[in-house]
């Protein structure tokens, strides 16, 4: 059914530019997930693979930014997108039903239902060193760093060790995403960010002892700085009502050995891309709005769903049923304010 569906929306774009009529008229949806699948998907609970790719299909996702894909048997990225029976970029970590037309650095460029491009980087930051245990004085046993901790007690102490630790790669990708040739394009940039956000560690959250202080985290920062917006937040902007934690459903609530936030991101921007719905996939419905029982991750999911209504669509080419390469010269103009 799905596949006739986007059969169908593809020719009737095609259609209608013949005529001279926009297909502006029409809203293209696109469901991206972000996914730390934790030691390839098959060490939590001991679950098989195929845990992971069921969540994936819950989900309804389109594209989705993996990390952790290394087991101990090898990187199970391929494997995945073979139960899926989707593309997947191996530098990037990505699996999508899209077509794959370019791979890049972090990311990749995928061509879209309408013919459309999107560019999609998936990111996971460096865990260490990690703000809210050292605030807390917290040292995980699990952590290979466990014993290289230094605490400290203030934002700016929080914010100089989170560039240290983050600042270079996230400034990567954002280069390479200033560098983009379509500058109106869809992009988004997911991942397990391994830092908390500067929308969800307020002076609120402090108050009310959610969090030990208010600190305004540098990457996140940067992301909204260059243009992003935090899917999550964009749709439930109340940081106290809809923590919306993705670390850790290994842990239950108040337990002193971790604490729990929200450092799993889908971020976006682009000309008459909107943010529709967001749901955090996870183990119960206590937790998640989508539910896979065992869940087989140490992270819950972020799966937004987008709507692509862009300002420029391709041209019908000589062959009336192929549409043109969206870097074409002569495309149709719609109108502004839409």
């Amino acid at each position: 059914m799905r596949k006739t569906t986007i059969v169908t929306l593809s020719l009737l774009i095609k259609s209608l530019a013949l005529i001279g009529l926009s297909p502006a008229l029409f809203a293209e949806n696109i469901v991206v997930m972000s996914y730390n699948i934790h030691r390839g998907g098959i060490i939590h609970k001991k679950q098989p693979l195929a845990q992971t790719a069921k969540g994936i299909q819950l989900a309804k996702a389109d594209i989705v930014g993996v990390q952790e894909t290394r087991s101990p048997r090898g990187d199970t990225l391929k494997d995945l997108a073979k139960l899926l029976g989707w593309n997947h970029d191996e530098g990037s970590g990505i699996v999508t039903r899209y077509e794959i037309v370019e791979s890049l650095k972090n990311g990749v460029s995928v061509k879209l239902d309408s013919g459309r491009h999107a560019y999609v980087f998936n990111v996971h930051l460096p865990s260490h060193p990690y703000q809210p245990y050292q605030l807390l004085e917290i040292r995980p046993k699990w952590h290979k760093h466990t014993n290289n901790i230094t605490f400290i007690e203030t934002e700016a102490e929080a914010i100089e060790w989170a560039k240290k630790a983050r600042g270079a790669e996230i400034g990567k990708v954002l280069r390479q995403v200033k560098s983009l040739p379509d500058k109106d394009g869809p992009v988004f940039v997911v991942g397990d960010f391994n830092e908390p956000s500067h929308l969800d560690w307020t002076e609120a959250a402090a108050k009310a002892g959610r969090h030990p202080i208010k600190v305004a985290y540098p990457t996140s920062t940067e992301m909204a700085e260059a243009g992003f917006s935090d899917s999550y937040r964009t749709i439930y902007p109340d940081e106290m009502k809809n923590p919306g934690i993705t670390w850790s459903p290994a842990y239950q609530v108040g337990d002193p050995r971790t604490h729990h936030d929200r450092i799993d991101f889908v971020y976006f921007k682009g000309k008459g891309l909107e943010v529709k719905e967001v749901k955090i996939l996870g183990e119960n419905k206590e937790n998640a709005d989508l539910v896979v029982s065992p869940y087989p991750s140490d992270h819950r999911a972020v799966v937004g769903t987008f709507t692509l209504i862009d300002g420029e669509y391709p041209a019908p080419a000589c062959d009336p049923f192929r549409l043109r390469d969206p870097s074409d010269s002569n495309r149709i103009k719609v109108s502004e304010g839409r």
